[in-house]
């Protein structure tokens, strides 16, 4: 029979930076005993994003971190809207060109992930923030 659950989880970033979100998202899926599914991920903020990003070498982060900081530096004067400082439009620009939502399958109860992959919230403002993510998880 098909079954569905959904929760918002929150998370405290420290600036601007990745955050493994992994294990409580497994958690909270582990609780709801759906074996077979389709987990859905969405973060509610205009300057975060989600992705699915190597986890044994903390390198990958940084350097995807430096990456974007040489793509959208802050304080670039081609933006206008600096309403919250010179990391604002840069960390919409960022999520844009990156995703607010992920789809992972579920296969016997676990996450079909790699052996090396990892859900990750990504900050991108300068200063911490609590950021939420929304989880839908619908399978039988």
């Amino acid at each position: 029979m098909l079954q569905q659950s959904g929760t918002t989880l929150a998370f405290d970033t420290r600036g601007r930076g990745l955050v493994e979100v992994t294990r409580p998202v497994r958690e909270w899926v582990a609780s709801r005993g759906i074996r077979d599914g389709l987990l859905t991920l969405f973060v509610r903020h205009t300057s975060a994003s989600l992705l699915v990003q190597e986890n044994a070498d903390p390198d990958v982060r940084t350097d995807l971190d430096r990456f974007f900081a040489r793509l959208v530096p802050d304080g670039d004067p081609l933006f206008h809207h600096q309403d919250e400082g010179p990391d604002d439009m840069p960390a919409h620009v960022r999520s844009a060109l990156t995703a607010v939502q992920l789809s992972v399958p579920l296969s016997a109860g676990r996450l079909v992930l790699g052996t090396w992959q990892g859900i990750y919230l990504w900050e991108h403002r300068t200063r911490p923030h609590r950021r939420e993510i929304a989880l839908h998880l619908l399978g039988e």
